[in-house]
């Protein structure tokens, strides 16, 4: 057995397919539990407030969206001491950078996890404020988690069929469906941000 394990999803669901890894969690939740040496979190955009979590594990799997410079939904999965690098290269957001210093933290400060692994999608749409994955994105949600579960069984932590713990998860008003279905159309709402801080046209 690796010891204790921490599955995280960051990313910010509110900006379209910056919420890849939130919703990846959400879906493994659903479908899979595990022993009590195994956390799953929404880690959302935390950053430095994640560092209680990493000191307890010894192993990091974390879903996220991540730049790499691909084809849209295409998946990267990292490991080890590559993490760091991927995590900032192409910053999308705030997040990203927050999470980088997270893991740079922990090791300055010695308890950084031992073995790390990041399953990242290309994102396709970030610009879209209140909006819900983009179809090919959102296609990758499963397939994110059964590489997750083959890496996760490669180091002896196996999942159970079944309701996983939700207790680090988000409200349920912002899960996935609730969130996506009760979204206003778009001549309800802004889709870029707050229209009251746009310049007036001519």
């Amino acid at each position: 057995m690796a010891g204790k394990a921490l599955i995280l999803g960051i990313g910010n669901v509110l900006w379209a397919d910056e919420g890849f890894g939130v919703r990846c969690i959400e879906r493994l939740a659903e479908r899979y539990s595990f022993d009590d040496t195994v956390t799953l979190l929404d880690g959302g955009t935390q950053g430095l407030y994640l560092l209680p979590f990493l000191e307890e594990a010894d192993v990091l799997l974390v879903f996220d969206a991540v730049d790499y410079g691909l084809e849209p939904g295409t998946m990267k999965i990292v490991e080890n001491d590559e993490v760091p690098r991927f995590m900032g290269a192409k910053k999308m957001s705030l997040h990203q950078t927050g999470f980088q210093d997270v893991i740079a933290t922990a090791q300055l400060m010695g308890y950084c996890p031992e073995t790390l692994i990041l399953i990242g999608c290309q994102p396709e749409e970030l610009e879209d404020y209140g909006g819900g994955l983009r179809d090919v994105v959102a296609a990758q949600v499963d397939p994110a988690i059964e590489i997750a579960l083959d890496k996760l069984a490669a180091l002896g932590i196996h999942a159970r069929d079944g309701q996983g713990d939700t207790a680090l998860l988000a409200d349920k008003s912002i899960l996935r469906g609730a969130y996506e279905a009760g979204r206003p159309s778009e001549d309800e709402a802004c889709r870029t941000g707050d229209a009251r801080f746009f310049p007036a046209a001519d």
